[in-house]
């Protein structure tokens, strides 16, 4: 049921999210599945199977356990298309880390320039 305001007909509500990185990773998938990398209907089907594994150890609570298993489906099925090969994947993955474990408490979070161009390259 669609409500009204005076203004006219509200829209639908935007999505909420607790922490920037479930943003990100959201966006990021979203943007995958317009851009053709992948029918939404096999991601939906990938992830339902990522949550159902997970919640068997214990009950999702929709936020960080919900979104690790949103990014642990995503990562698993672009190393499945060959989309990003698992090391390619490792090797970003590991440099953010360094980047953000040695950046300083408030300060923005960037790759060092020899390592920016792992995360460009494409398979």
């Amino acid at each position: 049921m669609m409500t009204t305001t005076e203004s006219g007909p509200a829209s639908a509500p935007e999505p909420v999210f607790s922490e920037p990185w479930h943003a990100q990773v959201f966006a990021v998938t979203v943007h995958l599945n317009e851009t053709g990398c992948f029918d939404w209907p096999e991601w939906a089907a990938r992830f339902s199977k990522t949550l159902a594994r997970n919640g068997l150890n214990k009950e999702l609570d929709g936020g960080d356990d919900y979104f690790l298993a949103w990014l642990e489906t995503l990562e698993k099925f672009m190393a499945e298309t060959g989309r990003v090969p698992p090391d390619q994947a490792h090797a970003v993955k590991a440099a953010w880390e360094q980047a953000y474990l040695t950046t300083p408490h408030g300060a923005p979070v960037h790759l060092p320039a020899d390592q920016s161009s792992i995360s460009s390259t494409s398979a």
